[in-house]
């Protein structure tokens, strides 16, 4: 059986609307995150349907992209701490941060927020 994955975003005009979620840095068409939510963050952030909550959770501005077929077992995603999510594109460096009610949400569920744009890199 093949691991969960994210819809691939594929190269056209429209690539440059390309998104990435602010909690674990995925690489999405916004029309992908409205549709089927984030396939890491879900849960927490409850985007699918709802316009507002992917545009307050997600950006357009993040740099690189990075192709992580078997998170498991990829340095690059044990660097990037996306080896528990799921194969996709991830950014290598994501711009913002999440709105502050859901890093109180965070928070009380004992889970440290880490913004995606190494300014907290160990």
């Amino acid at each position: 059986m093949d691991a969960p994955a994210a819809h691939i975003p594929t190269a056209t005009k429209g690539s440059r609307q390309l998104r990435a979620c602010l909690l674990c840095s995925i690489v999405q068409q916004p029309i992908d995150f409205r549709k089927y939510g984030c396939p890491n963050c879900e849960e927490i952030l409850q985007m699918k349907s709802s316009g507002d909550q992917v545009a307050q959770c997600t950006t357009s501005y993040f740099d690189g992209i990075i192709a992580v077929i078997d998170p498991e077992n990829s340095w690059v995603s044990k660097w990037q701490r996306t080896s528990k999510y799921v194969r996709g594109m991830y950014a290598a460096r994501v711009k913002g941060r999440i709105p502050e009610h859901i890093e109180a949400e965070l928070e009380a569920r004992g889970i440290k927020y880490r913004p995606r744009d190494q300014t907290d890199m160990d």
